[in-house]
């Protein structure tokens, strides 16, 4: 059967998204069939393959998973669920140890422990990484040999999940179109088990740290099928997005203030000794609006490593460091210039702790997925534990539900090809309502909101579904994510972690509970406006 039949059979689970929490449950789900879907071959515009910090992870001498998860509670602003952090926290070790045994070589010293960094919020180095910055693409390099070595699991590339597919009261599969088809009928792929793991929102903005492809379309998919989303609000802006004008923006990662450069402005100032008591290590968010105020004030922001690492940037932070060759910059010798840009989602589809929906038959792990591990902030390194942790939970709650297969047939009429993905990626980039729909974001959704810039983004928003040409289900993804953001940071009339509202600079206690929305009654709110 191909592509261009009308329906095709999983036959076992079938996970859509290829970075680290698909691939990741894929395996744990092995030698039980597994389909996996994939927009580009395996290792290209997944998120995980950007990370550069590494997992946070209590595995050093003296370090607690009480204490693991103490600091992430802290950093979430106080809507983490904190018995979740826990158990999170508690299987970090050995989900590191998969990662190790799939072979993903760690930093370790010459006794064989773990190298472990610091980052913002943590209250010890807890961090384990490798080669200093290229957590994501060695961990993601490893378990890609690891999946295309194992018979159980089937990799389609080239095919991009449009809709869920429903039948009976429960998701039974999705509906996806090869890439580059935009106006083809698309296919209908069954399965008993449907895993969405196709990641955040953060291409939604015009300044994003994100590949091209993330921009809301899992949490989009699911919310017109009627899944509940939480905490939408909740967008993390990283405070150290190279400012060099690429689109996305390379990412200065957070461990070279863990191991000491700082924030200055134009004038010389290192502005953040006057904002919090951790200065540079304060929160993500705070850190993140700091730099914001100072470029509204006119300033430019930089990081400077010069004296804290000199000319061991190139070594101990390869992935920066040739970020900066890229864009004319010696960071021995000379600032970087950096601006906060989107670069997680707290929120998404809400799960339980076992990953499963609202919706029978589909479990969410992932950026696409809200488990309450993160509360309004994320804490650092916190991302790619919960994304394996999740991964692995999803994985045994959905066993049972799969006979044991050595091996799947590849399916057939179903390729890569490169040409068309270019020209898919371009098409993407330039057009217009997607342009419109990203300045719309980044100018009345971002950093800082007010009840008039939410109702304006919201306004908009539903001006472009209704006039954009070429209207496609992906780009309905786009925006109904888009208006799930706007709406609950229009009813949060508070400020707390990654939602600062300028109209309502405090937090109230009032709002410690998580925010949740079907899109029906997101609707209503745009439609109010």
């Amino acid at each position: 059967m191909t592509i261009y039949d009308n329906v095709l059979n999983a036959e076992g689970a079938l996970i859509v998204g290829a970075g680290l929490a698909g691939l990741f449950c894929a395996l744990k789900l092995a030698p039980r069939p597994v389909t996996v879907l994939s927009p580009k071959p395996l290792g290209l515009g997944a998120s995980s393959s950007w990370a550069q910090g590494g997992v946070a992870a209590a595995v050093g001498q003296g370090d607690s998973a009480e204490a693991h998860a103490r600091d992430t509670d802290i950093a979430g602003a106080g809507i983490v669920d904190f018995e979740l952090a826990e158990s999170v926290a508690a299987e970090a070790a050995e989900r590191i140890e998969d990662l190790a045994k799939w072979g993903t070589p760690f930093d370790r010293d010459e006794k064989g422990q773990f190298i472990l960094s610091k980052e913002a919020a943590h209250s010890v180095n807890r961090v384990v990484r490798v080669s200093g910055d290229r957590a994501g693409r060695e961990i993601m390099a490893a378990l890609i040999e690891e999946v295309r070595n194992t018979p159980s699991i089937r990799i389609v590339e080239g095919i991009t999940a449009v809709d869920l597919a429903r039948a009976d009261g429960r998701v039974i599969g999705v509906y996806a179109r090869k890439l580059g088809d935009r106006y083809a009928e698309p296919v209908l792929i069954r399965a008993r088990a449907t895993v969405l793991a196709a990641g955040g929102l953060g291409g939604l903005y015009a300044v994003t740290t994100n590949p091209p492809g993330v921009r809301g379309h899992a949490m989009g998919m699911a919310a017109r099928a009627g899944a509940l989303i939480a905490d939408s609000e909740f967008v993390q802006f990283h405070p150290t997005a190279m400012a060099v004008g690429q689109d996305p923006a390379p990412l200065a990662t957070e461990a070279l203030r863990g191991e000491g450069a700082i924030l200055v402005n134009d004038l010389g100032d290192r502005f953040m000794l006057d904002v919090h008591k951790d200065a540079e290590l304060a929160p993500r968010d705070i850190v993140a609006r700091a730099n914001f105020r100072q470029i509204q004030e006119g300033r430019k922001v930089f990081l400077d490593t010069r004296e804290a690492l000199g000319s061991r940037i190139y070594d101990a932070f390869p992935t920066v460091a040739n970020y900066c060759k890229e864009a004319g910059i010696d960071p021995a010798v000379e600032m970087i210039p950096v601006t906060p840009a989107a670069h997680f989602h707290m929120g998404g589809v809400k799960v339980d702790d076992r990953g499963r929906s609202s919706l029978a038959g589909l479990w969410v792990c992932g950026e696409a997925s809200c488990t309450g591990l993160h509360g309004a902030n994320r804490l650092a390194s916190n991302s790619l534990l919960e994304a394996v942790v999740f991964g692995a939970r999803i994985a045994e709650d959905i066993s049972g539900l799969e006979p044991i297969n050595k091996s799947l047939p590849p399916y057939l009429g179903i390729e890569w090809d490169e040409e068309k993905g270019e020209e898919a990626e371009r098409m993407l980039r330039n057009l217009t309502a997607v342009q419109q729909l990203r300045h719309i974001m980044t100018n009345y959704v971002g950093v800082e909101r007010s009840e008039e810039s939410l109702k304006t983004a919201l306004r908009k928003i539903r001006e472009l579904e209704e006039t954009a040409r070429d209207v496609t289900r992906s780009y309905l993804n786009m925006t109904v994510s888009a208006t799930l953001v706007a709406a609950a940071a229009l009813q949060r009339t508070e400020s707390r972690g990654g939602h600062y509202r300028s109209d309502y600079p405090e937090k109230n206690p009032k709002f410690r509970d998580h925010t949740t929305l079907t899109l029906t009654e997101a609707l209503k709110i745009r439609d109010a406006c």
